[in-house]
């Protein structure tokens, strides 16, 4: 079977000016031996050239990466729409100008709580900063989302942040969970919170507001409202399964492929750009066999049963792997809990 690429994620490097408890890639430093400025030129024209349409780029933090403007004009010289994903607080004029010239699409701006709370989790001011970029970006007429990443401690917070929120002019606003991979594993921080509560707070403001409002792949599944709690206002939108490694891929820093890079583990690793050409990687037979090679039998637990299981398959393999290393059972799916 031919697998199309669609959706790249990219950490372009593991830099930031954070070294979050909740980080699900122990962010901080620079890894050693970075894709140089030559070789992610390569890999941008590699994931043109295999019909990649958009490249959603991380860090750490990219700006923190001098060549960042070099890495996305080359991106969207090639048709591929590109998203970067930043925390706001190395936000400057000469961003803007710069994201302007590359072409960007949209720019999405972690928050987390309100203002005490991410303030504790990142840097005092770190969250007007934040708001800030939100603010200088729609301004200049670039689309600014948020994207709130949610623990035992700031998920009963969500009403709070949401009267923020609401009175900015966002392009979307995604609220997703916090994985135990990277610096949140090992019992860092405790991850789990009421995902119920959560939809049920999604559902009901969720048309509140002018922009889109949705939870992402790792809290649900099939509850009322699936088909728009996705942030998709006008429906249709249910989750219809992982896609790594069916038409998404992710790529860290020094060039390793994961179907997707939330599955931060080495034992997900498909091969490096630097030894094989991204087209060998994603066509090979035996790569993504987690999904490309899955059937219901390999589904656990209440999965297996499930009547939505045609669809779901278990829901997010990252999240399932790392909160209880079973990757075709979804721990907190809100049918089940």
């Amino acid at each position: 079977m031919n697998y199309r690429l669609r959706s790249c994620v990219w950490e372009i490097t593991l830099a930031c000016c954070f070294n979050c408890a909740y980080c699900g890639s122990k962010a901080g430093h620079a890894r050693e031996n970075e894709l140089t400025t030559e070789e992610c030129l390569s890999v941008a024209d590699q994931l043109a050239a295999l019909g990649c349409r958009r490249v959603s780029m991380i860090g750490g933090e990219v700006f923190m990466r001098p060549d960042w403007e070099r890495i996305v004009s080359r991106l969207t010289s090639l048709g591929v729409r590109v998203a970067v994903i930043t925390n706001g607080f190395l936000f400057k004029k000469e961003h803007l100008e710069a994201l302007k010239r590359a072409g960007i699409e949209s720019v999405a701006v972690s928050i987390d709580a309100p203002e005490a709370c991410h303030d504790a989790y990142r840097a005092p001011g770190s969250f007007k900063r934040a708001i800030a970029a939100v603010r200088t970006l729609t301004g200049a007429g670039i689309p600014a989302s948020v994207i709130t990443t949610l623990n035992a401690e700031n998920a009963p917070l969500l009403p709070e942040l949401y009267e923020t929120l609401r009175t900015l002019p966002l392009a979307a606003w995604q609220i997703q969970a916090c994985s135990p991979m990277g610096s949140a594993g090992g019992g860092a921080v405790d991850h789990r919170f009421d995902v119920r509560a959560v939809i049920r707070f999604v559902g009901e403001h969720m048309n509140e507001v002018p922009f889109p409002m949705g939870i992402a792949d790792n809290i649900g599944y099939f509850t009322d409202n699936e088909d728009r709690l996705r942030g998709v206002k006008e429906g249709g939108a249910p989750f219809t399964g992982c896609r790594a490694g069916l038409s998404a891929i992710g790529i860290d820093s020094v060039g390793s492929v994961r179907g997707c890079e939330s599955m931060y583990d080495e034992r997900f690793i498909e091969g490096n750009l630097r030894e094989r050409s991204l087209a060998d990687i994603w066509n090979d037979e035996n790569a993504f066999s987690y999904n490309r090679k899955y059937t219901r039998a390999l589904l656990t637990g209440a999965c297996a049963s499930c009547p939505e299981n045609r669809r779901c398959a278990g829901g997010c393999r990252s999240y399932d792997y790392f909160v209880h290393g079973r990757m075709y059972e979804a721990p907190y799916c809100a049918r089940n809990i």
